[in-house]
């Protein structure tokens, strides 16, 4: 099989995982509601930084990537 074929398909199924997760784990695991992300409100401004959603999300990614180079 092409090697780019390979890649899309993988790529493929990782955003439908990505996406299941999303739906499903957005009831249990609140992203962007997390201890530790920013968020400040004054009268007429809003700032909103996700830090502690990020560094999860950088954490998995990078469990995901390490894993997929184990297997190839």
């Amino acid at each position: 099989m092409n090697p780019v074929a390979k890649i899309l398909i993988l790529v493929g199924v990782v955003l439908i995982l990505f996406g299941f997760v999303w739906q499903v784990g957005g009831r249990f695991l609140q992203l962007g509601k997390l201890p530790g992300d920013i968020f400040i409100e004054k009268e007429n401004f809003k700032f909103y930084f996700p830090i502690t959603t990020c560094i999860l999300i950088s954490v998995v990614v990078s469990i995901i990537f390490y894993i997929v180079r184990l297997f190839k």
